[in-house]
């Protein structure tokens, strides 16, 4: 029995893929690498599974760009690759600016998780006094944007205003137009009025 004809298998991976089975799709894409390694859209398909798998609306939005332009552009998998790598770059100084946003990054045995801030809040009963007992000698390791949204509106609730508006204009540049992040400005400029 012969090979299934490229074309086929592609058919079959992209409609794994816009469907949302990452996983079917990546395999798939990687199936028609191993008889076709230097197929570009196989492989550009295998590094969007992948990402899908973690970032659908990413994926889907690159997928379709790279749609769009690979009969256009000869480079275009070079293109894809060039966005890929400019997410990661803008997701690693994401992570480093969300860890500790005026000093270097910080390893959680130098911090606390902000989850177990929070269990430390709950038991204690107060963010205030807890954030006032850790803040000269331990930082507070936020990981993403929904406890980052979360520490700035209590730190802001608690009359941190000036720590909260440092925190917020230290990363606005990273989330872009992000309304969530801008939307905690009228938080922070308007909790004590």
């Amino acid at each position: 029995m012969g090979k299934i004809s490229q074309d086929v298998l592609l058919e079959r991976a992209e409609s794994e893929f816009l469907k949302g089975d990452f996983a079917k799709a990546l395999r798939s894409y990687g199936l028609i690498l191993e008889d076709y390694p230097s197929l570009d859209e196989a492989r550009v398909g295998v590094v969007l599974s992948d990402l899908g798998m973690e970032s659908e609306e990413e994926a889907q939005a690159l997928f379709d760009y790279y749609q769009l332009i690979k009969n256009e552009k000869e480079n275009a998998s070079d293109i894809i690759d060039s966005f890929l790598e400019n997410l990661d770059s803008s997701k690693q100084k994401l992570q480093e600016l969300l860890v500790a946003p005026w000093e270097e990054q910080v390893e959680y045995s130098d911090g606390i998780r902000y989850s177990d801030f929070l269990a430390s809040v709950k038991s204690r009963g107060s963010f205030k006094k807890t954030f006032e007992d850790i803040m000269f000698s331990t930082k507070v390791v936020i990981t993403n944007k929904d406890e980052f949204i979360d520490f700035v509106t209590r730190l802001s609730q608690e009359g941190f205003d000036e720590m909260a508006l440092g925190y917020l204009d230290a990363s606005v540049s990273l989330f872009g137009n992000d309304q969530e992040i801008l939307a905690l400005y009228h938080v922070v400029s308007g909790a004590h009025k």
